[in-house]
């Protein structure tokens, strides 16, 4: 395994929060084995899931149909603890604590800490519909990258839907890249998404999500840029005024769990647990685009200004980061990629 320091914040969290399940709990006869899992291998157990979606985003409802699904399929023997808004700190954070074995299971988007190449699907404009992406995600392709985190104690199940990424600000609709030109834009930790802004001319900055809200009404940031889902959950309208649709990058939610966690299971557990992300997952990728148009609509309705783009020029634009990126992915990888949209 690749080795990181484990933050304070991250460990201060869990422990907390832990501390406070335990409390409102009853005696039981559970034991934590060496993985930090709580019942591994018994017949009971018990998996903490942490996002970092809001109560009311579509992820945040995946999540919870997640729980109802698993502690349905065994009779309530699997049970599992759903951990929203960044409560066990910032995606990067959660995505260690999987790593480390202190929590069981994280859905996120921030992996590239410990295997670059997963970032490869968020190089600009390289698909042009939802479909493609999740074809590519869930096929030979996105298994083989995906399975290079296994050495880092994190094994994939599947991938929920975040979608094409947009931009808002609070200066002017982005019509051209020159729109751009020197905005400060939040991103979250994702070294491609500050390569795309900083080829497009503007001035990325990285910051968690729970930060994000108060530092656009403060002005600490003039826009950000996240999928529509997003936007609308967080209300975002309420701060900024101009929704543009440049589809820059996409963007999954990965549904990771401990490996280390994952081996102590029984097959049977292990089937509870895979079918019922494959489930949701399907769930989710169909909720998001169902209500996609509706939350636009309700968008507009709120205040904002919502523009079309002419993506060619910003597609031309941000070319230099497929070169950036060419010795870190891989150019065989890219052109796998690409060659299966053909």
């Amino acid at each position: 395994m690749k080795k990181f320091t484990k933050t304070i914040l991250f460990s201060t969290l869990l422990s907390v929060t832990t501390l406070m399940a335990a409390c409102g709990s009853s005696d039981t006869t559970e034991t934590t084995g060496d993985s930090g899992a709580t019942n591994a291998g018994a017949e009971e157990l018990n998996i903490r899931f942490a996002h970092s979606a809001v109560e009311s985003n579509s992820r945040h409802e995946a999540a919870l149909k997640f729980k109802s699904l698993v502690e349905e399929k065994s009779d309530n023997k699997i049970t599992v603890e759903v951990f929203p808004n960044e409560v066990l700190g910032s995606e990067p954070q959660m995505v260690e604590g999987v790593a480390f074995g202190d929590i069981e299971m994280v859905a996120a988007s921030t992996f590239a800490q410990y295997e670059p190449k997963v970032d490869v699907f968020g190089l600009p404009f390289l698909f042009e519909t939802n479909q493609q992406a999740w074809e590519t995600l869930d096929g030979p392709i996105g298994q083989e990258v995906y399975g290079e985190l296994l050495d880092d104690n994190l094994r994939v199940l599947g991938h929920l839907e975040n979608g094409f990424r947009h931009v808002t600000n609070s200066k002017k609709p982005i019509e051209t890249v020159e729109d751009l030109k020197g905005q400060k834009i939040r991103t979250p930790e994702m070294p491609i998404l500050l390569s795309i802004f900083n080829a497009l001319g503007a001035n990325p900055t990285p910051m968690a999500f729970g930060e994000l809200y108060m530092a656009l009404q403060q002005g600490t940031v003039d826009g950000q840029e996240n999928p529509v889902s997003n936007i609308h959950a967080s209300k975002f309208n309420e701060v900024q005024k101009y929704l543009s649709l440049t589809g820059h990058s996409y963007s999954a939610v990965t549904v990771a769990i401990s490996d280390k966690f994952w081996q102590t299971l029984t097959p049977e557990q292990q089937e509870i647990i895979q079918s019922s992300i494959t489930e949701v997952s399907e769930f989710h990728r169909n909720l998001v685009m169902e209500n996609e148009a509706q939350l636009l609509a309700e968008l507009e309705e709120a205040g904002m200004e919502v523009n079309e783009v002419d993506i060619a020029p910003f597609r031309e634009a941000s070319q230099s980061v497929y070169e950036e990126y060419e010795d870190i992915y891989g150019k065989d990888l890219i052109d796998s990629i690409l060659d299966a949209q053909q």
